[in-house]
This record gives structure tokens, C-alpha cells and sequence, in this order.
């Protein structure tokens, strides 16, 4: 995959039309089920032990993608597992959500989390490099949580929006995800280590968008 620069040229008629990503694992880690418990708040002085730290021993840090929409504070399962959003998918956001200033992109969720009204919560707390919380970096009605076959996902999208699915695009980290949804025409990017820079460059070298 190509690393080439991630600057992009605006270009009226291109055929990018709809960005889809996948939840667990491919926009954030861990995934719902690996989690003790639904999600909550702490502070990062409560993250980092310093309430009840007594040795001289550094605090633990708090991990990239960790911001939330509350200063100070991170997501986190029961047991303290810190919930972060991964670094391609925090810039891909970023960068869509300028492009999205420019022509109407629209982004939308594919995703099989077994625990959505979590995703949900996340969404609303956890933050893109810009700022923009998930929950607004997503078209709401577009988003697809259920445990079917994800082509049926891309199908409902297509109702939807009358978008072509050659005029999609979709990121999971799952290999048999990427084999159903790829048989639609979609443009499909395998993450098995979660969201990368260098998928989403390569997706706008596919689109012709460097």
C-alpha cells in the first residue's frame, strides 16, 4: 500500500461517494466483546493511579486515541481497559470531515458488534484528531448494526442512498467481511490491525482523489 502524501485535490465530479467503516477493531480497540462490562468515564488521574499511589513508581500513560469529549477524562471498561480510537481511523475522520465541506460525502457504519448499545455510547464520547465526536463524523441514518451478512448491510446503504456500489468504499478488519461485501463492486480495504493512514491513502489513490 502506498504512503504517499494524504493531501487530496478536490475534484468536482468524483465518484467517492459513500465511506463505510466497521466498529470493533477497525475504528477502535478492543472490540465489545472482549470488555468487562459497558463503558464508563474515569478520570485520567484515576487511570494513572495517582489517587492511591504511594511509591515513586511513574503513573502508567494514557495510551493514544484515548481523548474523549470530557476533558480529563477517557473511556474505559469496569476493569479499567482503556477504550482508544486507532490512529487511521481518527485521521481518515478528520480528513472527511473537511472534504465533506467541499461535496456532499456521506459516511456510514457496517457494523456486527455484539454489544451496540455500547458502540452507541462510544460514539458519543470518543473524539477524531479534529475534535468532531464519532457520533457526528457518521450520517445516523446510516448506520448498520446487526448480525447479518454485511452484503445485506451494503444493500440497505444502496436503498438508501441510490449510491452505486462501485462509488463506495469500505474498511473492516475481518477478511470474509471484505470477500462478501467485495462481491457487491464495492471497493473494499482489509485492516486486520485495525484502521491505517495507509488504507485510507490507498483508497484515494483507487478513487483518483491524490
Amino acid at each position: 500500500i502506498s504512503t504517499g502524501s494524504s493531501a487530496y485535490n478536490y475534484v468536482p465530479n468524483n465518484t467517492m461517494q459513500l465511506v463505510v467503516f466497521d466498529l470493533d477493531y477497525t475504528i477502535w480497540q478492543p472490540e465489545m466483546y472482549q470488555i468487562d462490562g459497558p463503558p464508563k468515564l474515569i478520570s485520567v488521574d484515576e487511570f494513572q493511579g495517582k489517587q492511591k499511589r504511594k511509591s515513586q513508581a511513574p503513573p502508567r500513560s494514557v495510551p493514544l486515541g484515548a481523548t474523549t469529549i470530557h476533558q480529563n477524562k477517557i473511556a474505559t471498561d469496569r476493569r479499567g481497559t482503556p477504550i482508544t480510537v486507532f490512529d487511521g481511523a481518527s485521521h481518515a475522520l478528520s480528513e472527511i470531515n473537511r472534504m465533506k465541506k467541499d461535496w456532499p460525502l456521506q459516511v456510514a457504519i457496517s457494523s456486527r458488534t455484539d454489544e451496540p448499545s455500547w458502540a452507541f455510547q462510544l460514539m458519543k464520547w470518543l473524539v477524531a484528531s479534529d475534535g468532531t465526536p464519532l457520533s457526528k463524523c457518521f450520517d445516523e441514518n446510516l448506520i448498520e448494526i446487526s448480525y447479518m451478512d454485511k452484503s445485506k448491510h451494503f444493500e440497505s446503504l444502496n436503498r438508501k442512498t441510490g449510491i452505486p456500489f462501485d462509488q463506495m468504499a469500505f474498511f473492516d478488519n475481518e477478511y470474509w467481511n471484505i470477500k462478501s461485501v467485495s462481491s457487491l463492486g464495492v471497493k473494499c480495504y482489509h485492516t486486520p490491525d485495525g484502521m491505517t493512514k495507509e488504507a485510507w491513502v490507498q483508497a484515494l489513490e483507487d478513487f483518483n482523489m491524490m
